[in-house]
C-alpha cells in the first residue's frame, strides 16, 4: 500500500509508548502498570472516549482500561495497563463516540435553560438503555445494568421535578457504571504495538559488586607477599550481604588474567612482582573469557558460590568485559579479530588520555561471524554454571547491530538472563542500547548532586524513556568516586543511598560503600589504592560504628515492603523551599497494587551533608487519592516516627542526625 494510511473515523494518533513505529518494543515487567498515552481527536462538539486494550502473545484481549484526558485541551489520554506473565505482548489504543457523554454535557445545559426538557430526557433513557442491554453478563456488568436501568426509570418518571430525573441520569454510580461498561459508537482501533514484558528483576533489584579475590585475601609481613581471596573465601561474604538485602551479588571478571603490560597499583605502567593486575585483562595461558583464575578456584568453586548465593535469595551477575588481555588464547588463535596497525602491532585500548596497554579491543568488522558465535557460547558456558544476570562492561564501544543480534538469541533460549548496561556515554547511545534489548542501564545518576539536577533526573528517567531505558542509580562504582563523596563525609554517603534506593527500582553498592571509602587518587574521581589493580581486604567490623550498613539493610527493607518503591514510571517531584530539600514521591493505586492497596511513599532528603536544612515541602494529597482537607498519617519508615502531614508540610533536617525522611502515607480506612 503506498500514499498515507487513514485515520480512521476517530482519528488515534502519537500512541505511546512507541519508537519508530514499533521497531523497537517498549519494555516492562510482570506486575508493572505501563502508562499508554494517546491523542484522539474528533471532528465537531460531540464528546469522545478512548480505551487503552493489553492483548496476550497470542493476540487475545488480556485487559483494557478507560482512559483519562490528562491533558485538557490537548485531547491527550491515558491509562495504566498491567501485563501478569512474561512474553511477547502487545496493545493498541480504540477511540469512540461516546453517546451519553454528548447526552450528559447537552442536557446538563438545556434542561437547566428549560430548552426541550422533555426531548432531552427521552434521549437519555433511550442511550441508557442500549448502555444497559450492551453491559453483558457477568456479576459485575449485570450490577451495572441495574444501575443503568434504574436511572432510565427515575427519567422516565413525570411525577418528580425535571431536574431530579435529570440528576439521576448523571447520578455518580451512573458515570462509574458506564467507567466499566461505556457505551461506545464508531470504535477506531490504532495497530497494535509491541511490548516485551521481563521477570520483576529487569526492573527492581539491589545489586552488590564485589572483587572476589580480595574477599579472604592475605598478607605476609615476613614475606612481603599476597594470597589471594578465592571464590570459596567470597563466599563467606554472602551472608553478610544478604542480611542488608541484596537481590544480587555481582562479580567483577574471574578470569585468567595477562601477564603481558599488567598494570601495577594505582593503575602504575609497570607492575611490582606479586600485583595481581586488572581483571579487565583477560586471558593468559590458563584460558580465557570461559575459565576461571586459578588463583580464584575452579568450576566445582564457583558453582558453589552460586549455590550458596541461591540458599540466601540471591543470584549471580557476572561482567562481561569483550576485550583482550595480550595472552588471551583469542591472540594467538584469532589475530584478524583485532586490529593491525601500520607498524605491524596490534592496537591497545585507548580513551585519551588514558591508555590501556594491557587489553586488545576486539574488532567487530574483522569476522563478524565468528567474533558473535565465539562470545554467543562464551555466554553460553556461564549461564549453564548459573549466571541469571550480566553486567556488561562499555557496550557502547561495540556494535549496536552486535547487541540486537545477541540480547534477542540470548532471550530467546534464557528469557530470564538479564543484562546491564554499562554505557556512560551520550545519551543517544545510552537510550539506543536499552532499546535494542539490554534490560538496565548505568546513568548520570552519580553526577547529579544539585537539586536542580535530581529532580530534571528523576523527572527524565521517570518519564516517557522509561517505556525503555530501565535506569540502575550507583553512587559509586569500582572506577568512580565523584567529589560530592570525596568531600561530603559519612552524612553524604548516606543521602546518596536514600536517593538511589528511593529514586529508582534499581539501585547497586560498591564492595566498601558500607566503609565510607572517600579517598581519591590524586587528580581523578576514583579512590585511591584503586581495587581493580591491588587485593582490598577490608574490616567489616568498622562498618557497625558508621552506620551506612544498617542504613543500607533499612532502605532494602522497605524496597521490598513497598511496591511503590518498585516501580519506574510512578515519580513525582514535589516543590520545596529550600535548594537542599529535594522531595518526590511513589505512588500506586488499589487496582495496581500486589497488595490491593493504594501505597504512597515520600522521600524528602536534605542533600547539605554539612548544614541543618528546614523548609516547606509542598504534596499534592488529592493526586494520592487522599483527603486534601485533613493532614495524612506518615509514617517515617526509616526513624519509625510518625507526623500528622498537610499539603504544607514543615521539615528540618540535620545531617548529623538524620538526612532524610521515608515515609509512607496512611490512606482512610488503613491501619499499620
Amino acid at each position: 500500500m503506498t500514499g498515507p494510511l487513514p485515520v480512521g473515523r476517530i482519528p488515534v494518533v502519537d500512541v505511546s509508548p512507541v519508537a519508530e513505529e514499533g521497531r523497537f518494543p517498549a519494555k516492562a515487567v510482570v506486575g508493572e502498570p505501563v502508562p499508554v498515552r494517546a491523542t484522539v481527536i474528533r471532528e465537531g462538539h460531540d464528546a469522545l472516549g478512548a480505551t487503552a486494550v493489553l492483548l496476550r502473545p497470542d493476540g487475545s484481549v488480556h485487559s483494557w482500561r478507560r482512559m483519562v484526558d490528562v491533558a485538557p485541551g490537548l485531547d491527550r489520554y491515558e491509562a495504566r495497563l498491567v501485563p501478569d506473565a512474561e512474553g511477547e505482548w502487545s496493545f493498541r489504543v480504540e477511540g469512540w463516540s461516546d453517546p451519553y457523554g454528548t447526552w450528559a454535557h447537552d442536557a446538563a445545559i438545556k434542561v437547566e435553560a428549560g430548552v426541550d426538557v422533555e426531548l432531552m430526557l427521552t434521549e437519555g433513557t433511550l442511550v441508557l438503555e442500549r448502555a444497559a442491554r450492551r453491559a453483558g453478563d457477568d456479576a459485575m456488568a449485570s450490577h451495572d445494568a441495574r444501575t443503568l436501568l434504574a436511572a432510565v426509570d427515575a427519567l422516565r418518571d413525570t411525577s418528580r421535578p425535571p431536574s431530579e430525573r435529570l440528576a439521576a441520569g448523571l447520578a455518580p454510580a451512573v458515570r462509574e457504571a458506564l467507567d466499566r461498561t461505556p457505551l461506545r459508537d464508531l470504535v477506531t482501533a490504532s495497530r497494535a504495538y509491541p511490548l516485551v514484558v521481563h521477570r520483576r528483576l529487569a526492573l527492581t533489584g539491589a545489586w552488590y559488586e564485589m572483587f572476589p579475590r580480595s574477599h579472604g585475601a592475605t598478607y605476609d609481613e615476613a614475606t612481603q607477599t599476597w594470597t589471594s581471596g578465592t571464590l570459596r573465601t567470597a563466599a563467606n561474604q554472602l551472608p553478610r550481604i544478604a542480611a542488608m538485602g541484596f537481590d544480587v551479588v555481582y562479580l567483577t571478571p574471574i578470569h585468567p588474567i595477562g601477564h603481558a603490560h599488567r598494570k601495577g597499583r594505582n593503575n602504575a605502567l609497570t607492575a611490582m612482582p606479586g600485583d595481581p593486575g586488572s581483571p579487565y585483562a583477560i586471558g593468559s595461558q590458563d584460558g580465557g573469557h570461559d575459565a576461571i583464575e586459578p588463583t580464584l578456584g575452579t568450576f566445582d568453586d564457583f558453582d558453589a558460590f552460586v549455590a550458596r548465593a541461591r540458599s540466601l535469595g540471591m543470584e549471580v551477575a557476572l561482567d562481561v568485559a569483550l576485550q583482550a588481555s595480550p595472552d588471551h588464547p583469542w591472540v594467538r588463535e584469532h589475530p584478524e579479530w583485532f586490529t593491525t596497525r601500520a607498524d605491524g602491532t596490534i592496537a591497545y585500548a585507548e580513551n585519551p588520555p588514558k591508555k590501556y596497554q594491557d587489553i586488545y579491543p576486539l574488532n567487530f568488522d574483522n569476522d563478524p561471524e565468528g567474533i558473535y558465535a565465539e562470545i554467543r557460547r562464551v555466554l553460553q558456558v556461564w549461564i549453564d554454571h548459573g549466571v541469571t544476570a550480566f553486567r556488561v562492561d562499555n557496550p557502547h564501544t561495540k556494535p549496536l547491530s552486535f547487541w540486537q543480534r545477541l540480547l534477542a538469541d540470548v532471550a530467546a533460549d534464557h528469557p530470564e538472563v538479564i543484562f546491564l548496561s554499562e554505557a556512560f556515554t551520550r545519551p543517544a547511545m545510552m537510550l539506543t542500547l536499552a532499546k535494542v534489548g539490554f534490560h538496565q542501564s548505568y546513568t548520570y545518576f552519580t553526577w547529579r548532586n544539585t537539586k536542580a539536577e535530581l529532580e530534571e533526573y528523576l523527572a527524565r528517567v521517570g518519564g516517557e524513556e522509561g517505556a525503555w531505558m530501565r535506569p540502575s542509580f550507583w553512587p559509586t562504582t569500582h572506577d568512580i568516586l565523584p567529589p560530592y563523596l570525596q568531600h561530603g563525609g559519612a552524612a553524604a554517603w548516606a543521602v546518596r543511598a536514600v536517593l538511589a534506593a528511593t529514586g529508582s527500582p534499581t539501585w547497586g553498592v560498591y564492595s566498601g560503600y558500607e566503609l565510607v571509602e572517600d579517598v581519591p587518587r590524586p587528580g581523578v574521581e576514583e579512590q585511591i589504592d584503586n581495587e581493580k589493580y591491588e587485593f582490598r581486604p577490608r574490616d567489616w567490623a568498622r562498618a557497625e560504628h558508621l552506620g551506612i550498613a544498617l542504613l543500607i539493610g533499612r532502605l532494602n527493607e522497605i524496597r521490598r515492603a513497598h511496591p511503590a518503591l518498585q516501580q519506574l514510571r510512578n515519580v513525582r517531584v514535589h516543590p520545596t523551599s529550600d535548594d537542599a530539600l529535594v522531595a518526590f514521591s511513589r505512588h500506586l493505586e488499589a487496582h495496581e497494587s500486589p497488595t490491593g492497596r493504594p501505597d504512597t511513599v515520600v522521600t524528602i532528603v536534605n542533600i547539605d551533608p554539612f548544614g541543618v536544612r528546614e523548609g516547606v515541602v509542598r504534596l499534592d494529597l488529592g493526586a494520592f487519592g487522599l483527603p486534601a482537607d485533613r493532614p495524612a498519617v506518615a509514617r517515617d519508615v526509616l526513624s519509625q516516627e510518625t507526623y500528622a502531614w498537610s499539603e504544607e508540610v514543615y521539615v528540618r533536617l540535620d545531617p548529623q542526625v538524620r538526612v532524610a525522611h521515608v515515609a509512607y502515607l496512611e490512606h482512610p480506612g488503613e491501619a499499620r
